[in-house]
């Protein structure tokens, strides 16, 4: 029998003692779609709906994991794939301490999201498409990003210079064009607390 390298695992409280703390369970809400589309807007929303009903709730996305954590990392295949997989290291970490965790990460590729529910784990893994189309999102261009791209000046930009791929069977598709903030914070706020044990 294999020598146990990592004793301390089998020391610490367990997810069901957080979780029982908590009084709610943790799940991993991966918002996936076009830089423009919604995908932190919507999650800001939910953040402070779950706020209200005295459920804990922690964001990430690109702003907070680039600047600290993943700030080594630049924006080639290798490391976007990297930035993805830290990710959802770090998801695993909050939702075993039982919290709901919302990133907020345009993840272009169906691998690159499969490998991230593969290290959280399907049953805490909610994918949410924010399908708002490429016209909307380069009309918002809310960072100044498609129009650098345009002019070449950002490479690999994804949906102008790199591809986005659809999630396949997202558990809630959200067009931002189309519903209001309240309706996709609705829309997802309800499924959340179906999968929280608070619904």
């Amino acid at each position: 029998m294999a020598e146990n390298i990592y004793p301390i695992y089998d020391r610490m409280m367990t997810r069901a003692d957080k979780e029982s703390l908590l009084g709610q369970r943790g799940v991993l809400v991966w918002f996936t779609g076009l830089s423009g589309s919604g995908k932190s807007t919507i999650a800001l929303g939910v953040e402070r709906e779950l706020h209200a009903r005295g459920i804990l709730c922690r964001i990430l996305d690109g702003d907070n994991i680039r600047a600290g954590i993943n700030n080594n990392l630049g924006f080639s295949p290798a490391d976007r794939e990297e930035n993805i997989r830290r990710i959802a290291e770090i998801g695993k970490l909050f939702v075993q301490t039982g919290i709901v965790t919302l990133a907020c990460f345009v993840s272009p590729t169906e691998a690159i999201r499969s490998m991230a529910r593969r290290i959280v784990g399907e049953d805490d893994f909610v994918e949410i498409y924010v399908s708002t189309p490429l016209e909307e999102c380069e009309r918002r261009d809310v960072k100044g990003l498609y129009a650098r791209a345009r002019r070449g000046e950002v490479k690999e930009f994804t949906g102008i210079t790199a591809p986005f791929e659809a999630p396949v069977h997202p558990h809630l598709n959200l067009d931002t064009s189309v519903l209001s903030l309240g309706q996709s914070v609705e829309a997802t706020l309800n499924l959340i607390l179906s999968r929280c044990g608070r619904g």
